[in-house]
């Protein structure tokens, strides 16, 4: 069967996996295979990249109930979360915030990006099923060779548990504020093929006045394994529902306790549908080659209130495409691999803004932001992309060549009048309107990226790595077609970003390492100038040092810890006022954050972790006039293994009580501004295994 033939064929055990991945178990029993950084899974131990893996076992560990707590220990990673199921990204970047924030971060679920190139939308990590997942990840570092658009700071990969092996259990949590949440997982394993689910579901009162989460994911799986080939397909489905809380307003309102509750937007909300269907096939053609294609179709929906914005709008987005994705991998000779692939992809996207009551406020807003809709749209979007990756390997030495060219292709079509009108064409007073509408119209997009790396392997137990690669993100549809006052048209390059990498990864008997340090230069960045208009006219450089490390202190003890030191500033002239930021650091950008786990086995059942997670202070605007101060948070894991079947964890975040925000940030509209952190809460976990 191609099952047996993989794990025979290709070693499951590398010495240089993310020290994320050891959390507890002894080192014989790890899986260390990754597949993010080449698709296929296989044994690349002297690959220049930085990739990190949590794993299983740490997941459940934590039984994060938010994405930002499953990558807290990701060095490099910053998902600073808002309200409910909502966040901001950052990864080797500081927090991205706008329109485009969620194209600079790829995220997956098993291989298959969440959105289209160019309709992101920067919660959309809500839709993967992490609360099942086997394992995440993160490839950090442009990624777009593999990947494309997007990929430009790196890519997030969610890998679901595979239930056809025929695995089951079910869990229940039970935590403060409300906090519940129920998982299933059955399956049968019949050989050469396999069925099974995995359904979880949870409920959220909340912490803050008038929040609430109603969420349900479930994921189908079907495999069957030929003598050469395997087929897997998977339905993937998400229904979220949530009462959102917004912003407190206030210098450091978010440590008066009653401040911290309260819901200044109690009529926000977000409701949102994903669903997605593929078919994987891997085929083992010959001794020398390997084919892998995916075939996936999505359809998704979401409605929310823009709380954030003046007259709280309400938007409706969806898309509804299909894809294809290729890669054939041949061994040209002992020491020649090149992998050939074609990723391609049609997809028609809609947005709707609306407004459905006159708006609050000075004059000026009422006067320029009416009632009625605002845009209504659609976009068909094509991708197509062929790539090359080529490595050479001889002993110790290994060299990695690659290029992808992509063209995206938008055909825009908007349904109201174009220009700066209400719906019914007429003109707003002071000036006009608020919101702007470009004319029906077809824009294309082509970009190149190489990527160049080599790694030496000195011995078995250290590398050393070099890697200069190039990201690249297409302009998104919402910075191209939701335009504001005078503009017109966007004329939008795509972002680029220039990468390069050092790094050496260590696995000695007692301790496993990652040390990295990067620096990048980017490109044609776009954001809303003084004028309001969307323009790439910015840059912005970023380095870094990051330290990824597990050192076993006993047969009891181990210790694991991830370190980011980072500085990114602008580079671009931007006058903010009478201010011009270039030089300045970027906002919302920690300059060091740490991530440590203190691990005790007290004995063959009972395992006990205690968390220190530290954030150093960051400028909360661009003009470096307001920051936050940081904050450093306490956590205490247990878990007991009642039984073989029966394990119970207990988990209290935030032991010390503290006062802190999970996002901070300063607006001229409305000052310092804060989403609180919840203060001490309780976890509590049953999980029931069975054959």
């Amino acid at each position: 069967m191609f099952r047996t033939y993989l794990i025979a064929a290709i070693p499951a055990l590398s010495p240089f996996a993310s020290p994320s991945v050891y959390a507890t178990q002894d080192k014989q029993d790890i899986e260390r295979i990754a597949t993010t950084s080449s698709r296929f899974a296989v044994n690349d131990d002297i690959k220049a990249l930085s990739i990190t893996s949590v794993n299983q076992e740490l997941l459940e560990q934590i039984g994060a109930t938010h994405i930002e707590k499953a990558l807290q220990s990701v060095a490099g990673a910053n998902i600073q979360h808002g309200n409910g199921q909502e966040y901001l990204p950052a990864l080797r970047s500081p927090v991205f915030t706008g329109s485009g924030a969620c194209g600079s971060i790829l995220t997956l679920e098993d291989g298959i990006a969440l959105r289209a190139a160019g309709f992101c939308n920067v919660n959309e990590l809500f839709e993967a099923h992490s609360e099942m997942a086997q394992r995440i990840e993160v490839l950090k570092g442009p990624g777009s060779v593999l990947y494309g658009s997007n990929a430009v700071h790196g890519v997030i990969n969610v890998i679901s548990q595979d239930p056809t092996l025929g695995s089951g259990y079910s869990a229940i949590d039970v935590g403060s504020y409300g906090y519940k949440r129920a998982k299933l997982q059955a399956g049968k394993d019949a050989g050469s093929y396999g069925i099974g689910a995995n359904i979880s579901m949870t409920r959220d009162s909340g912490y803050r006045e008038d929040e609430s989460v109603e969420q349900e994911k479930m994921t189908l799986r079907h495999r069957y394994d030929g003598q050469s080939w395997s087929v897997q397909n998977g339905i993937a489905y998400s229904n979220l529902n949530q009462d959102t809380a917004g912003y407190i307003e206030g210098f450091e309102s978010y440590k008066d306790p009653e401040l911290a509750k309260q819901n200044l937007n109690p009529d926000a909300f977000r409701d949102n549908r994903a669903l997605r269907a593929w078919s994987k096939l891997n085929w083992h053609y010959s001794n020398a080659t390997d084919i892998a294609m995916t075939a996936y179709a999505r359809d998704q929906e979401m409605t929310f209130l823009k709380h954030f914005l003046p007259g709280t709008p309400i938007e409706q987005n969806a898309q509804h495409g299909a894809g294809i994705n290729a890669l054939v991998q041949h061994q040209l000779t002992p020491l020649w691999r090149l992998q050939l692939g074609l990723d391609s992809e049609f997809t028609q996207g809609s947005m709707t803004q609306y407004q459905e009551n006159p708006t609050q406020g000075s004059a000026f807003l009422q006067a320029t932001i009416p009632q009625g809709k605002h845009y209504d749209y659609t976009v068909n979007a094509s991708q197509l992309a062929p790539f090359i990756a080529l490595q050479y390997r001889q002993a110790s030495w290994q060299v990695d060549l690659g290029a992808r060219y992509e063209h995206i292709r938008y055909d825009y079509e908007t349904h109201l009048q174009a220009g700066r009108t209400k719906e019914d064409g007429s003109e707003c007073a002071m000036g006009g309107c608020r919101y702007a509408r470009p004319p029906s119209a077809k824009t294309e997009f082509t970009d190149l990226s190489p990527k160049f790396a080599l790694s030496y392997q000195f011995n078995e137990n250290l590398v050393t790595y070099a890697n200069v690669a190039k990201g690249y993100r297409a302009p998104q549809t919402s910075e191209l077609y939701q335009l504001q006052r005078a503009q017109q048209v966007a004329d939008l390059e795509s972002e680029t970003l220039d990468s390069i990498e050092l790094g050496v990864k260590g696995a000695y008997s007692d301790l496993r390492f990652t040390l990295s340090g990067y620096v990048m230069e980017k490109d044609n960045v776009i954001y809303r100038n003084s004028d309001f208009f969307n323009v790439s006219q910015g840059q912005s450089k970023h380095r870094g040092l990051e330290l990824e490390l597990d050192y076993r202190l006993s047969d009891t003890l181990s210790l694991q810890t991830a370190i980011a030191n980072a500085l990114h500033t602008y580079e671009h002239e931007q006058l903010l006022g009478e201010q011009n930021i270039q030089g300045n650091i970027m906002d919302t950008a920690p300059r060091l954050i740490t991530n440590t786990r203190l691990n005790w086995r007290a004995s063959d059942s009972v395992l006990l972790s205690l968390q220190w997670r530290s954030m150093s202070k960051y400028f909360t605007d661009a003009e470096n006039q307001h920051e936050y101060e940081g904050h450093d948070l306490l956590s205490v894991r247990g878990q007991w293994q009642v039984s073989p079947q029966l394990l119970a964890t207990l988990r209290i975040e935030n032991i010390t009580d503290e006062a802190y925000a999970e996002r901070a940030d300063y607006t001229s509209f409305s000052g310092d501004r804060y989403f609180p952190g919840r203060r001490r809460t309780a976890l509590f976990t049953l999980r029931y295994e069975w054959d």
